[in-house]
């Protein structure tokens, strides 16, 4: 049997979950097995998955990750919070049928707009619709109203997206390149079928290696699912418990690394969307309880700035000039740390570019 051990402070926190995350000291591996390490980047627009992976990887270039999307070996899928993601194509098939429940829970929300409507039945014509050819939503739902016109338009896209793993087919997705949502199902873009849905155990420790250490509580908040406490209780004898400050368990792996708290963080500059600042359901390992919500606005989230390896402001890119916006006051030797990850950043996604760095606004 495991045993409860001590307390991990903020900061430990804060330096374990950015050693999992690749934040502490740029790693060495590829683009698409960093995806698959970090269980995936959240998507929302086409850019974060790149400037993601450029603050966490050596020798980073936005090819690495547009050339696997070409090549199907990583998608843009709705898995996690019923968010766009880039998988690997193996998490494609296997981590979209474990969240499928959650998917089938959210039909939940706009049965008034389905009234006579058979969601299996749906499913399989919309399946056939976009294996014939890859459709955009508006071309799916057009074609779902001729068999179901009274039905509300937004339900039955909402449908098709729930019950299909609907991918983004390219060339959306990749960097420099435009183009329209347009979806076919992960089977018949990746070229083999679903894998069943898995026990949760194995993503457990996906998680954990990735994010933790972490509450039960926590990894629900990441996957967008419940009742995943009999999941850890089947690991207990195989993890090691912690406490946090204020009491709550932590799981985590016993041969993860957990740096000593005051292990040097350098700068960050991370897209808008990042999964360190959306994986816990206690955010404060990264998120300072004063900055809480200032990197949102609504449903709008901003591009965010890590110091010593917690949110310390944003950043934008205006026409010729990388503006930070911290919400305090930097140092003198925090700013020269800022401006050097600046311009590193900036020679990786935008060579050739010319940009000044400039300090913004302080948002105190």
């Amino acid at each position: 049997m495991t045993t409860t051990k001590h307390v991990l402070g903020t900061r430990a926190l804060n330096r374990a979950t950015l050693a999992r995350q690749l934040l502490l000291r740029r790693s060495p591996m590829s683009a698409e097995d960093a995806v698959g390490h970090l269980v995936g980047l959240q998507a929302q627009n086409v850019k974060p998955p790149y400037y993601a992976l450029a603050a966490r990887l050596d020798g980073f270039t936005p090819e690495a990750l547009s050339r696997p999307m070409a090549g199907r070996a990583v998608a843009r899928i709705v898995t996690m919070r019923s968010t766009i993601h880039t998988h690997t194509a193996d998490d494609c098939l296997t981590l979209r049928p474990l969240v499928q429940p959650a998917r089938d829970r959210e039909l939940t929300q706009f049965r008034k707009g389905l009234a006579g409507v058979d969601p299996d039945r749906l499913a399989a014509l919309a399946r056939e619709l976009v294996e014939a050819e890859p459709r955009t939503m508006k071309q799916l739902r057009e074609a779902l109203l001729k068999e179901w016109p009274d039905a509300d338009p937004q339900a039955l896209s909402v449908v098709a997206r729930c019950k299909l793993p609907l991918v983004q087919v390219t060339p959306r997705g990749l960097w420099g390149r435009s183009g329209q949502v347009t979806l076919t199902t992960a089977e018949h873009w990746l070229g083999r079928p679903a894998e069943p849905a898995p026990a949760p155990d194995a993503t457990v420790l996906r998680y954990l290696a990735a994010f933790g250490p972490a509450s039960v509580k926590d990894m629900q908040v990441w996957a967008g699912l419940t009742r995943l406490r009999e999941a850890f209780e089947r690991l207990r004898p195989d993890l090691v418990t912690f406490r946090d400050e204020a009491g709550v368990e932590l799981f985590d792996l016993p041969d993860a690394p957990r740096p000593d708290p005051d292990a040097p963080a350098p700068p960050r500059f991370l897209p808008e969307f990042d999964n360190l600042l959306l994986s816990h359901a206690d955010r404060t390992r990264v998120v300072p309880p004063g900055y809480r919500g200032r990197h949102w606005k609504g449903n709008v989230a901003y591009r965010t700035l890590l110091v010593d390896g917690f949110l310390a402001g944003l950043w934008r890119l205006d026409e010729h000039a990388l503006v930070v916006e911290p919400f305090g006051r930097l140092g003198g030797r925090q700013w020269e740390e800022v401006v050097a990850e600046g311009e590193r950043m900036l020679r990786v996604m935008h060579p050739g570019t010319a940009y000044d760095i400039r300090l913004g606004t302080v948002r105190e």
